[in-house]
C-alpha cells in the first residue's frame, strides 16, 4: 500500500520492538501474529522506514468497527505523490590539493 521496497517497521515506543525487518528471516515468526499480540492498540504509533528509498512514515493505528465488509484496514491521511528511489546526486570532484586541474602526485624516484 505504501510502495516500500525493503521496509523496517517498529513500534514507536522507545523500546525498539521490530515487527517487520528488511533483513530476510529476521521477523518471519511475526507474520502470523496479530497486532494485539505485540500490545498494539488504538492510538499506537508505528514507524516504517525504507532505507533504500530514504522514506519514513509514522503510522497512527486507530481502531474502527465501521469498515466495509471484507475490508481489514483502511489507510487515511496524506500519502506521498511519488514514491521510489531518490535520483542519484551528481558525483563530486575529488580535489586533493585545492586544485581541480587533474594533476597527479609524482611517482618518480628522484634519481638522475
Amino acid at each position: 500500500k505504501f510502495a516500500m521496497v525493503a521496509p523496517d517497521v517498529q513500534i514507536d515506543d522507545g523500546k525498539g520492538t521490530i515487527l517487520i525487518s528488511s533483513e530476510e528471516g529476521e521477523t518471519e515468526a511475526n507474520n502470523h501474529r496479530k497486532l494485539s499480540d505485540f500490545g498494539i492498540r488504538n492510538g499506537t504509533r508505528l514507524q516504517a522506514d525504507d532505507f533504500l528509498q530514504d522514506y519514513t512514515l509514522l503510522i497512527n493505528v486507530l481502531h474502527s468497527e465501521d469498515l466495509e465488509k471484507d475490508v481489514e484496514f483502511e489507510v487515511v491521511g496524506d500519502s506521498p505523490e511519488k514514491v521510489g528511489p531518490k535520483p542519484s546526486e551528481p558525483a563530486s570532484k575529488n580535489i586533493t590539493n585545492g586544485s581541480d586541474d587533474g594533476a597527479q602526485p609524482s611517482t618518480s624516484t628522484g634519481k638522475k
